[in-house]
């Protein structure tokens, strides 16, 4: 089981940090993407890092604000965002690949359930 945490209410230009966990299988061997998808558009692949934690990824929307790491020791893959902007209200995903970094959702082959960030004021 892949399990997204961390989603909530955030102000514009404020941050949160995204989990992603693994229960029951290491995650010491794929590669995780993180995605999101706002109501009535396609799922974004936004940030991908490969399984040895090498430099990440990021969709242009995202480059200098959001920050991908992972500790292998926890099983857990970190998403930190900053300055956030009322655009990124929707439900963030992360999901698992073999191989190399890519941020094309139909390249993965696991999904978590996904996590709701919210940014109003």
């Amino acid at each position: 089981q892949l399990v997204e945490s961390g989603g909530a209410l955030v102000q514009p230009g404020g941050s949160l940090r995204l989990s992603c966990a693994a229960s029951g299988f290491t995650l010491d061997y794929y590669t995780i993407g993180w995605f999101r998808q706002a109501p009535g558009k396609e799922r974004e692949g936004i940030s991908s890092i490969n399984s040895y934690g090498g430099a990440p990824y990021y969709a242009d929307s995202v480059k200098g604000r959001f920050t991908n790491s992972r500790d292998n020791a926890k099983n857990t893959v970190y998403l930190q965002m900053d300055s956030l902007k009322p655009e990124g209200t929707t439900v963030y995903y992360c999901a698992l690949r073999y191989g190399p970094v890519e941020i094309r959702r139909d390249r993965y082959d696991y999904w978590g359930q996904g996590t709701q960030v919210t940014v109003s004021s």
